[in-house]
Order: structure tokens, then C-alpha cells, then sequence
């Protein structure tokens, strides 16, 4: 039964990925100083300004939609009252100059400033890095990446964070990587965890690189007692709580293995690419936690950190394969697979650990 929230995620997936289509930024990066050039790139900033505005328009319009989202509120109230929460301490500040401004308990401005500034830095992110913009999108959206931002305010308000910052990592520019990342801890302190793992994709691994980390995923396997020891001792509130679950999802085992497995069949040319090296370490990394390291509280989130570069890994690739009927195959194959993830991700939509359905917004309910 398609319920008036599914519909709405579907049409919204359709339409943003149909406004896409007649985004090139490829084009417009290669060309400098023509007529055309400034249409293209006029043409470019309309559409993902139109994207922004839709995935926006149902982020800051939505009430009661995620599983923390009255937590969420209550903690607004407790910041207000200068009581203690357990958040980190940038986003104390902001939801208390906000509150400074607003009425108290006025909680839906509080979701959609956070929500404006979450959407809009994933969409710059895919705007400014994505070789094929609309097949980016295509990933973003089936993938959930953008649904999720609907729950976890914080985590997801780093995690888009971390989505910019791949740029700068990429061009070198460390000053800017660990300023925004730096900057996106003081909402969620789990996004340091990329600057090793950013910088490790970022390696040109060798032969003596892969018995190393295979060695290191071999401590994962034999001692994950110590490694939990080292973890609680900075996180000791994880031990024991609901996220200290040992388990891990074989969905994202499944999807980064196939992934892997793609990459693996074009690895000339990913070894002839600084970005695909980014992104197809970033992708075996995510299926090297997931595989090894299920003891890790909340290793789904740390996943995402990784995996999130499939965003642009994925279409990069695609368009580098020359031969154009082997190419669209292998997009039509991806694109049905995420298809099939997409939907298996609605239909857990209203699971209580996630509850991004049933949908409601402020301005009809």
C-alpha cells in the first residue's frame, strides 16, 4: 500500500533526479572564457538550486518524522534551561543563540536551520565534485543518504561535512580538510575518525601496503577485546548501550563487496586516477569495518563515512569505460541494484529505529 509519505519520497527521488539530467558540470569545469560557457553554467546553478529547494522543501517542513526527533526537542528545552545534555558543544551554542531568538519550545525553526545547512552542503558536495551529476543524485537518493538526514540531526549534519571536505583532501588542501572537519566535530565528534581514513585512501598502496592492512584486519579478527577496550576508554558511555550491538548489516557488507568487485575489473584505470583511488580505498575500507569489525558500537555510521564517496566513485568510473554498450550496461546493472535498495530502504521506513514514515509536515498536519 503506497501511503501518502512513500509517495512523497518516490516523487521526490523522481523529481530531483529528472531536474538532474540537465545538470553538466563536467562541461562547464572544462570550458573558460565563451558565451557558452556562462549559459551552462547559469543553466547548472538553476537545476541544483532547484535540487536544494525540493530535498530542502521536505527536510524543514517535516514534524515528528525520525526516530530521535521529540529527543531531539526535549534537548532544545534542557539547552534553553541551561541544563546538561550530551551533545557536543557547537551545537549547544547554535540551539541556544537560536533559542535566544525564538519563543521557548519553538523547536521546528531549530530542525530547519540544521536542515537547510545539511542539504545544502551534500548537494554543493555532489555539485562541485560528481563527474556525472545526475547519476550522483540517482546514488544519493537511493542509497538513503539523503533520507537518513531526516533522523540523526547531528550525525548527518557532520556527515555532509564530510561529503564537502573530499574535495580539499583531494587537492591537497589540508589546511581546508581539517578546518571543515574540525569544524563539523563540534556537532558530532565521530567525524574525526575520517581524517586517518581520508588520508589512508588517499596512499598509493602497494603490494607491502595490502599484507599490512590485511595483517591489521587479522588484530580485528583475534583481538577485538582490546580494541574495545581502547574504544570504551574514550567512549565509555557506548559500552553496554543500545548501539553495543555486535552486529553489523549484511546489506552493507553485500553492496560494498559488489562494489569492490566492480572496481576490481577496471582497476587500470582506477590506479591511473587520483579521485577513483579515493574512492574505491574509501569503498574497501567501509567492507573491511563492516566484515571485521562488528564488535565497534555504531560501525553503520563510521561505514557511511567511507562508503558515502560511492556518491561519486561509482558514476566517475562508469563514464570511464570507452567501449558505450558495456558502459550502459553496467549503469543499467547499478542502477537496478540500487533500485532494489531503495526499496528494501522504504519498506524499513517505518521500523522504530528509524521512522522517517509515516511523513508529516507542519503546514497541512
Amino acid at each position: 500500500m503506497i501511503t501518502y509519505g512513500l509517495f512523497l519520497y518516490i516523487a521526490l527521488t523522481a523529481a530531483v533526479v529528472f531536474i538532474s539530467m540537465g545538470v553538466d558540470t563536467v562541461d562547464a569545469r572544462s570550458l573558460s572564457g565563451t558565451t557558452y560557457l556562462a549559459k551552462r553554467v547559469l543553466r547548472n546553478r538553476v537545476l541544483a538550486a532547484g535540487v536544494f529547494i525540493l530535498l530542502s522543501a521536505v527536510s524543514v517542513c517535516r514534524i515528528a518524522v525520525g526516530n530521535d526527533y521529540w529527543v531531539y526537542r526535549d534537548n532544545f528545552n534542557l539547552i534553553a534551561q541551561d541544563r546538561y545534555v550530551s551533545y557536543e558543544p557547537g551545537f549547544r551554542y547554535i540551539v541556544k543563540i537560536l533559542q535566544y531568538f525564538l519563543d521557548y519550545d519553538n523547536y521546528l525553526p531549530i530542525f530547519a536551520f540544521f536542515s537547510l545547512i545539511t542539504v545544502f552542503l551534500m548537494v554543493k558536495a555532489i555539485y562541485d565534485q560528481s563527474d556525472w551529476f545526475v547519476y550522483s543524485v540517482f546514488i544519493f537518493m537511493t542509497a538513503g543518504y539523503y533520507f537518513g538526514s531526516l533522523n540523526n540531526v547531528r550525525y548527518y549534519l557532520a556527515l555532509s561535512a564530510a561529503m564537502f571536505s573530499m574535495k580539499y583532501i583531494l587537492e591537497k588542501d589540508y589546511v581546508k580538510f581539517f578546518a571543515i572537519i574540525g569544524a563539523a566535530a563540534l556537532f558530532h565528534k565521530s567525524v574525526l575518525i575520517v581524517i586517518p581514513l581520508y588520508l589512508l585512501a588517499t596512499i598509493n598502496w602497494n603490494w607491502l601496503g595490502h599484507t599490512v592492512i590485511s595483517a591489521f584486519c587479522a588484530t580485528l579478527l583475534f583481538f577485538p577485546g582490546l580494541y574495545r577496550k581502547i574504544i570504551f576508554f574514550f567512549y565509555p558511555f557506548y559500552e553496554g548501550s543500545m548501539f553495543d550491538t555486535g552486529q553489523t548489516s549484511l546489506i552493507n557488507i553485500a553492496k560494498a563487496a559488489a562494489i569492490f568487485i566492480f572496481a576490481l575489473i577496471y582497476r587500470k584505470k582506477i590506479a591511473e586516477d587520483r579521485k577513483l583511488k579515493f574512492g574505491f580505498y574509501c569503498n574497501l575500507f567501509a567492507l573491511l569495518l563492516y566484515v571485521f569489525c562488528s564488535f565497534m558500537p555504531e560501525i553503520s555510521r563510521i561505514g557511511f563515512y567511507l562508503n558515502v564517496s560511492n556518491v561519486f566513485f561509482i558514476p566517475a568510473l562508469l563514464i570511464k569505460i570507452e567501449d558505450k554498450k558495456t558502459r550502459t550496461a553496467w549503469t543499467v546493472v547499478i542502477g537496478l541494484a540500487f533500485l532494489i535498495l531503495y526499496a528494501l530502504f522504504l519498506r524499513s521506513a517505518y521500523n522504530t529505529d528509524i521512522r522517517i514514515l509515516p511523513y508529516y509536515n507542519w503546514i497541512f498536519q
